[in-house]
């Protein structure tokens, strides 16, 4: 009875595909196609060179292009500049030697003035040629301006007032000034002038272009400052907060006179070569010692610092 039934079934199931076979047929209806997808593998952070490439040195990528009939695009090396300032001081006036300590009714000292009348007629020119751009100019205001935007400008470096600090100085003075000042504290005050700032040169170049003027002025200005700085520990490594110093300075202000919206700012200053050398200053450094327990104290182990053997050193 079962094989019967077993038969009749496979009979109808192979009568059943055979029908479907021929109406596929008939309607020309294809099976799909199965689709295969990439899947991302992991991302390799290392190629391994190719096989055969170890030990060979690299050959010129721009040679292998050539050969290839690829053009390469030339790379241009720019610089960036800025048309706000000048890059340094144009014939910077050089100060007589022994200034402010020779007396004018001295031999040197008219020597010292004569010469000075010979190079200030360059400085007329000049002076002329600022006028044209900034109408309002005149030498006796203007020595007055250029010691209170140097004192405007020392007060911000002592606040780190970076916003109000740009205002007042050039492109090119603002890093000198703020060069080295990290993890310090300055404390600087003005105290007086012991003559009054004057204008002793002024030049009128210009840059890029033949049009594109700039006015350097130089002023100088006699004063008494002081000027402490403190390392990151609060230690003292140059001058004092008490006793004021005689400073002669040679200031150089500047202005793009081309520009409507420029304004006079300080640029650099002028160090003579027979101005005195500097302070040396006084570094924090760190002596070996002993390790302390939490119960000991140094001052109780009389601990001797080893001094240094002599080494024989060259230039």
């Amino acid at each position: 009875m079962a094989m019967p039934m077993r038969r009749t079934l496979v009979a109808l199931h192979r009568a059943t595909c055979s029908s479907l076979k021929n109406a596929e047929a008939s309607l020309d209806v294809r099976q799909p196609v199965p689709l295969f997808l990439p899947v991302r593998t992991k991302k390799r952070y290392f190629i391994p060179p190719a096989v055969g490439m170890t030990g060979r040195s690299e050959e010129n990528p721009e040679a292998k292009a050539r050969a290839a009939g690829i053009v390469f695009r030339q790379e241009y090396v720019e610089r960036r500049i800025n048309i706000a300032c000048t890059a340094g001081i144009f014939d910077p006036y050089i100060p007589p030697e022994g200034d402010a300590r020779l007396s004018s009714l001295s031999k040197e000292g008219l020597k010292q003035r004569t010469e000075q009348i010979r190079q200030s007629a360059a400085s007329q020119l000049a002076i002329r040629k600022i006028k044209e751009y900034d109408s309002e100019f005149t030498t006796k205001d203007f020595a007055v301006r250029a010691q209170e935007i140097f004192i405007e400008a020392h007060n911000s470096l002592t606040q780190f007032n970076k916003e109000k600090l740009h205002s007042l100085v050039t492109e090119r003075c603002y890093p000198e000034m703020t060069r080295g000042n990290r993890y310090k504290t300055i404390r600087w005050r003005f105290v007086e002038s012991l003559e009054l700032p004057k204008v002793v040169h002024a030049r009128c170049p210009d840059m890029v272009s033949k049009g594109n003027l700039y006015g350097q002025v130089t002023v100088r200005m006699h004063s008494k400052q002081t000027l402490a700085i403190y390392d990151r520990f609060g230690r003292l490594m140059l001058g004092s907060e008490e006793q004021p110093k005689d400073v002669l300075e040679y200031l150089v202000i500047e202005r793009h006179l081309v520009n409507p919206y420029g304004r006079w700012r300080l640029h650099g200053k002028i160090v003579p070569s027979w101005a005195p050398a500097k302070d040396p200053i006084i570094k924090t450094v760190m002596i070996p010692g002993p390790e302390l327990k939490p119960w000991e104290e140094f001052d109780a182990l009389k601990y001797e610092v080893p001094k240094p053997e002599a080494v024989q050193w060259n230039k």
